[in-house]
């Protein structure tokens, strides 16, 4: 038992070693070194039942009718988002907000503690004015025990006055405006009521209670009615619901024409990959479009595992070059899509707060077919013959680092 004890830590320690020592030098050549222009697809706004949504590919676009709809706020502004850098961008939001609460506003901010440990304490000074929930670094306490209190608020939410609504990729900073190519939409509509009670219901769920005094709830007040078009999947692990991995599984397995998926960090369980080689098994166009290199190397290495698998499927996949996408998005049959904050790991289905919204129309997923193709124009891909030729000590690696792959 003592061998095999120390087997197991010594297989164990290797593999964390590796992925710090990867990690490391994947910094140091990053250095200095700054992102490549990449293709750009303006915004396109299309009608869906009683309103409209609207696509972002570039950040600054993006952040411009972000900020212009706080400035333009007249009852309420909910803002949620996982990492808020201390930037130039991450003022002017701030500044935004603060202007609002000035004038009257009611203004409510979430973010994830953990997420901006590196974002200095003074910017994470807000005033009296702002009704701020800073999700704790360790949210368990002294439940450590409990599985439902380990997520990450992973979710980018804004919606004001519930006239307008922001949902999708993009955190908020300064890289993110120019250098990320990223995925956002713009929501008018009933589909506004689902998203503000998406924020209610974390904001309840997670304010502060104490001794003798707790934050005051967010009360709803917005009309019952149901858009049968749009519909908003949500992670809640306090609640033990991840029905977004339902939700891709559901599209996937009902595909007959085509399946294209854009995703930052591409590492399903066995089941989903199952589901993906099945849909190109009967003959569906299955797409995955994924960062040559992403900002966290090691969960590139573990992605690659699965390559050989879907690319033996017949799976295409499209490796995006000269910056960092960071979208989750996906398509299929040109009729069903889905824009959101959540990846296709462990961590995204099966353990943070996530919010995709979920859009039967056949506009919407022609736009976001077009933003794949132009994506694609700015991505090489991966043929088999290419993957297999691979040296031997990328093999080697992947293998070592395969065990890691639950704990992402």
């Amino acid at each position: 038992m003592t061998a095999a004890r120390r087997t197991l830590l010594s297989v164990v320690g290797f593999q964390l070693a590796l992925a710090v020592a990867l990690s490391l030098v994947d910094s140091y050549r990053r250095r200095g070194k700054k992102p490549k222009p990449f293709p750009v697809t303006p915004p396109r706004t299309v009608e869906v039942g009683e309103g409209t949504l609207t696509t972002y590919t570039f950040g600054t676009d993006l952040y411009d009718d972000m900020l212009a709809a706080i400035d333009g706020a007249k009852k309420q502004v909910l803002f949620e988002t996982y990492i808020w850098k201390g930037d130039e961008v991450g003022e002017q939001f701030k500044t935004a907000l603060i202007r609002a609460a000035e004038r009257g506003v009611e203004v409510y901010c979430i973010y994830d503690g953990f997420a901006n440990l590196v974002v200095s304490p003074r910017f994470k000074h807000f005033p009296h004015t702002l009704k701020v929930l800073r999700y704790p670094v360790w949210s368990a306490g002294w439940r450590f025990w409990d599985l439902r209190r380990y997520g990450r608020d992973h979710r980018k939410i804004l919606v004001v006055d519930e006239e307008v609504g922001f949902v999708g990729g993009y955190n908020i900073g300064s890289a993110y405006a120019t250098e990320w190519r990223d995925t956002h939409v713009r929501i008018t509509g009933p589909g506004v009521w689902d998203l503000k009670r998406a924020f209610a219901d974390f904001w309840n769920l997670n304010r502060r209670k104490r001794i003798g005094r707790s934050e005051r709830p967010l009360l709803l007040e917005t009309a019952s009615v149901w858009e049968p078009r749009i519909r908003f999947a949500r992670n809640v692990p306090r609640l033990w619901m991840f029905p977004i991995r339902s939700m891709y599984l559901e599209a996937i397995n009902r595909a007959t024409r085509n399946i294209w998926m854009t995703h930052a960090y591409f590492i399903p369980d066995q089941d989903f990959v199952d589901s993906l080689k099945e849909a190109a098994g009967r003959g569906v166009d299955v797409r995955l479009l994924l960062p040559l290199k992403s900002n966290h190397i090691v969960a590139d290495w573990i992605s690659r595992g699965y390559f050989s698998q879907l690319l033996n499927a017949g799976v295409r996949i499209f490796r995006f070059r000269d910056a960092m996408v960071h979208a989750k998005t996906s398509t299929i049959d040109g009729n069903w899509s889905t824009v959101g904050t959540a990846n296709v790991d462990r961590l995204s289905l099966q353990g943070n707060y996530e919010i995709n919204v979920e859009v039967i129309d056949e506009s919407l997923a022609t736009v976001l077919e077009e933003i794949f193709v132009r994506d694609e124009s700015n991505s090489l891909e991966l043929t088999s013959q290419e993957w297999e030729a691979r040296d031997l000590h990328r093999k080697f690696t992947e293998f070592v680092l395969a065990p890691l792959r639950p704990l992402l």
